[in-house]
């Protein structure tokens, strides 16, 4: 079992982005001291739900502070980046850090943001399959040439090559040189899709275990069709997105977050803005947080582990990102991380 945190840099009601960003810091650094494996770190755009607008940026940070934990992104939001950009990033990070990056990438949602950074709606809509092979060439290969509808150059040397890690540095999930690429997947036509490249998924924190199993056994199915192995298919390292805090009792934990997440997320989802206007019905705050609070570690020890080891038995998924910053307060969420690594993880070792 590798438990991870989900950092959103989240701003409340109230708060700045920067006082956003150094609980996202904090919290990251507090991870690592506390002994869990991962910091797993998002990108949102103009709005307060996150205010973190770099995750390969963040990464950076982080990846310069820590010494032993994986930092990933979940995810940066591909029809707002170039691939090969985004590629250059990564491959960077990957090599500097001894092998300790994570590139998770999605499709985003139809935001303004694809108006402000021009890939426009037809790269949210169709443009990801294409996005997602170029950047994958970019990782694999020496030499690459954009040859698809929306990317087309000459071909070009790849600088750094990513698979070029320094003997002895840490490998990745999958043990491979290069950096892990993880997709974000909610819907059945990107599950095909990441099956096919034998990309492990990310599970958002929306869904329960159930609809976690059935995106993970089609993932499987999928696979097998594309011709991988049965070890790669029964190997893939899914991760399970989640919400986690810790309390010596449920309705403390419950409460917690009941008194502040709504704030949050009713100012922060009522930011989005569509790049076609189109009418978006937002989640009840208050009914989502007591949704979260139901499916995920969020009480006492015991309970958090139980869930976690539910979670993993049903589904198969044993990574876990999990959010730790829903009471919006630093000290708050330091503890939270500590009581997760010294309360929770030895219960699933």
């Amino acid at each position: 079992m590798r438990i991870g945190t989900f950092v959103l840099a989240a701003q409340f009601p109230g708060q700045g982005p920067g006082e956003a960003l150094h609980r996202a810091v904090r919290s990251a650094e507090a991870a690592e001291e506390a002994g869990l494996d991962s910091v797993w770190l998002a990108e949102h755009h103009f709005v307060p739900y996150g205010v973190c607008p770099s995750a390969t940026t963040l990464a950076a940070l982080l990846l310069g502070r820590t010494r032993r934990i994986r930092v990933g992104t979940a995810v940066s939001v591909l029809p707002n980046h170039h691939p090969v950009a985004l590629g250059e990033q990564a491959a960077l990070l990957h090599l500097t850090s001894g092998g300790r990056f994570s590139l998770g990438v999605g499709r985003g949602g139809p935001w303004v943001d694809l108006e402000v950074f021009g890939g426009g709606l037809d790269a949210y809509e169709n443009g990801f399959p294409e996005a997602l092979e170029l950047l994958l060439d970019w990782l694999r290969e020496p030499r690459v040439a954009g040859r698809g509808e929306r990317f087309g150059f000459r071909e070009v040397a790849v600088v750094p090559r990513a698979d070029e890690l320094l003997e002895g540095a840490a490998k990745g999930p999958a043990g491979s040189s290069g950096p892990e690429v993880i997709v974000a997947c909610t819907s059945p036509r990107t599950v095909r899709l990441a099956a096919g490249r034998a990309l492990p998924m990310l599970l958002g924190m929306h869904c329960g275990d159930a609809e976690k199993a059935e995106m993970v056994a089609l993932w499987r199915t999928a696979a097998r069709e594309a011709g991988h192995p049965p070890e790669v298919v029964e190997g893939a390292a899914h991760v399970s997105a989640g919400v986690a805090q810790i309390a010596d009792g449920t309705g403390d934990a419950a409460e917690a977050l009941v008194k502040a997440a709504p704030g949050w997320l009713r100012q922060g989802l009522d930011a989005h803005v569509t790049v076609d206007d189109r009418h978006r019905v937002m989640r009840d705050p208050v009914a989502y947080t007591e949704m979260l609070c139901g499916l995920h570690p969020v009480g006492p020890p015991e309970l958090a582990a139980d869930r976690l080891a539910a979670t993993a038995e049903r589904t198969g998924i044993t990574r876990f990102a999990l959010l730790v910053e829903g009471s919006g307060d630093l000290a708050a969420t330091e503890e939270n991380v500590r009581r997760l690594g010294a309360d929770v993880l030895p219960l699933l070792t």
